[in-house]
């Protein structure tokens, strides 16, 4: 029997996969939730609930509020938008190097100064 602060994958498909939590079902789409994506099925079985709104999968290293969950739309910021500035960033990252800044302190206000006269 499943308890109020359990929290389950109960099926999973090629649009996303179906949570069991709090006596009810919520499934979490890809599309919202494109972290999970190109996850091992094995390791979007393994959740945990920390705290009554906060999930977990460790082996992911995703943390996910339960609210984010019901009401997708109330938290527009997706993975692919985390991901383009992330190359962004290893672009400048790898033209620093390539200009033979290896091994130097590159700051965080060099790093925003060198993306913006790039725009």
């Amino acid at each position: 029997m499943r308890g109020a602060s359990t929290v389950e994958v109960t099926d999973i498909s090629r649009h996303g996969f179906w949570l069991w939590l709090d006596d009810r079902e919520l499934f979490v789409a890809f599309a919202h939730f494109p972290w999970f994506v190109d996850a091992p099925v094995a390791k979007i079985f393994r959740v945990d609930r920390p705290s009554p709104d906060h999930l977990r999968w460790p082996e992911l290293d995703v943390d996910l509020s339960v609210r984010s969950i019901e009401h997708p739309d109330e938290f527009p910021l997706t993975a692919r938008e985390t991901f383009a500035v992330d190359a962004e960033l290893e672009s400048v990252l790898l033209e620093s190097l390539a200009q033979g800044r290896r091994g130097e302190t590159i700051s965080a206000e060099e790093l925003l100064a060198e993306m913006r006269s790039r725009e």
